[in-house]
């Protein structure tokens, strides 16, 4: 799921309200408060501890350093259902799941119905760029689909909400690059810091103007180049999400029969920094901890299966579904997914594999989405979701998460994070995460996707050190040992209180949940 560009030149209050750590089990109903921070995009901060970091992480390294110091635990296989990943990265290559089964020869070797499939599989064939469900559904005219009829006009929409972006972005272009040709002729220097900006005393209107942008955009990280990334989503958005005329597909399979399954192929490497995402997605959760130059992972225990079934758009029900019992069926105990939409074409093909995993002990955890969107609101349909099954739960171990920010304030929930008391389960940091990307390189990025594999990671963990845990409680162990954040939410529109935005209402914490685990025997 990508973050979608929203921008402003609004300044933030920022501002922090105080918050306490829980220390241990006993406490963990109580509220959080005595709290402050002024840090920002610290490259570990996920992984930090609130009491004694005053960070608001998830105490994954107060977790390795007073509880798992000198304990051996188990591999665990985690499947990620994502885009291609640079299995060859110096932070990941160790961790890749291997099927011992099979050898590279042409040949089912293991008979699973897949040939070659040594590190996973790649659902998407040689595409990767792809409409969206509802322009499929247009596109195929799928009268059927109970949504037809409000496709067309918000196809309409998009595109006219795309163009307008597109204008923003380049205008915050023009006038960013025409305030620091201002700034450059006046300091008669190409090179030079906000500081030297700041110093810089003028009564020339267009130069206090230059200034003025300059320090703004600046204080937003809106360069250039994170500019030119939001023309090209919304120039992809024009061309290919909800252009009716496109259709990426390579392979020759029938997208709406699940059963025609003879397609794609065991390629599952990428290098193209273009396709990042399972890279950064997968450092979250096992990036070499020892490596000093790259991003600490959560468990170094955990071993990547790779399935490449996301792509630029959105991801068919079909490819999400098979990749979802693939897992199950070839050893992962958690399957980490950044897929979901609003509208579906075969939901009942994701559920019901979502549900075989719950029948086999596999922990699905799912991103909530990144539209800012009350997910209990039956006007944002979000597949997979509980709502379509009267708000009662489909499956007893299937997590969707939320992003909260480093901010300890009303704009703790991350701006663009979907949430729901009743469809999101809980929230895990999610905002600035630094982590892999390919060709050995690291990046900060944001999403609930980034949330999901924080607790993808802390679920791993607790596997690892207590085996015997069952997947259904495995997730009542991470629900249950959140850290509750005493906060109004602010920037959501509503105004209420941190824990009426997921069903657990609480921030998810490793410390916590091993302690908890330890004391939990499987049910």
């Amino acid at each position: 799921m990508k973050k979608l560009f929203f921008l402003t030149l609004i300044l933030l209050n920022s501002s922090c309200n105080s918050v306490r750590f829980l220390n241990d089990y006993s406490s963990l109903n109580n509220p959080v408060s005595n709290y402050t921070t002024d840090n920002a995009n610290l490259q570990n901060w996920h992984n930090l501890d609130p009491e004694t970091d005053t960070i608001p992480g998830t105490s994954v390294e107060r977790a390795h350093k007073e509880l798992l110091k000198d304990l051996d635990g188990d591999k665990v296989i985690v499947a990620i259902i994502d885009t291609g990943l640079d299995i060859e990265h110096e932070n990941l290559y160790n961790n890749i799941w291997i099927n011992n089964n099979e050898i590279i020869n042409g040949l089912d070797d293991d008979n699973n119905g897949y040939v070659d499939d040594i590190n996973g599989w790649n659902y998407l064939g040689s595409s990767y760029n792809e409409t969206r469900e509802m322009t499929r559904i247009l596109r195929d005219n799928k009268v059927n689909n109970r949504k037809y009829s409000l496709v067309e006009e918000e196809i309409k929409k998009e595109i006219k909400k795309s163009n307008d972006q597109l204008n923003i972005l380049n205008y915050y272009i023009q006038i960013l690059e025409d305030s620091k040709q201002l700034i450059s002729r006046y300091l008669d220097n190409d090179k030079y810091s906000i500081d030297d900006v700041n110093k810089i005393e003028t009564e020339d209107e267009r130069l206090i103007r230059a200034k003025k942008i300059y320090k703004d955009f600046e204080s937003y990280g809106y360069t250039k180049e994170y500019l030119n990334e939001g023309i090209e989503q919304y120039n992809d958005f024009i061309n290919f999400h909800f252009n009716v005329d496109f259709n990426g597909r390579t392979s020759n399979d029938d997208i709406y029969d699940i059963n025609d399954t003879n397609y794609g192929d065991s390629n599952i490497n990428n290098i193209k920094d273009s396709e990042s995402h399972s890279t950064h997605v997968s450092g979250i959760i096992s990036g070499d901890r020892n490596n000093k130059d790259g991003n600490k992972g959560i468990n170094n225990l955990a071993e990547i299966m790779v399935l490449r079934a996301i792509p630029n758009g959105d991801e068919y029900d079909k490819d999400v579904a098979r990749a979802i019992r693939y897992a199950v069926d070839n050893g992962a105990r958690i399957i980490n997914g950044s897929f979901g939409k609003y509208f579906s074409s075969n939901p009942e093909w994701v559920i019901d594999a979502i549900k075989y995993a719950s029948d086999n002990d596999v922990l699905v955890i799912a991103a909530a989405g990144n539209e800012s969107k009350d997910l209990d609101s039956l006007s944002n349909d979000n597949y997979p979701s509980d709502q379509f099954f009267n708000k009662n739960e489909f499956s007893n171990t299937f997590i969707k998460v939320g992003a909260s920010s480093i901010d300890l304030n009303e704009n703790f929930i991350a701006y663009f994070s979907n949430y729901g008391k009743v469809n999101v389960d809980i929230f895990a940091p999610g905002v600035d995460i630094y982590s892999s990307v390919p060709n050995n390189k690291y990046k900060f990025q944001s999403g609930t996707s980034m949330a999901s594999p924080v607790v993808s990671g802390i679920a791993s963990l607790i596997m690892s050190y207590f085996p015997k845990l069952s997947a259904k409680k495995v997730k009542e162990i991470i629900l249950e040992s959140g850290v509750d954040i005493d906060l109004k939410i602010g920037n959501l529109g509503d105004n209420k209180h941190f824990r009426e935005y997921s069903k657990s209402g609480k921030l998810v914490n490793a410390f916590n949940a091993l302690i908890l685990a330890s004391k939990s025997k499987r049910k």
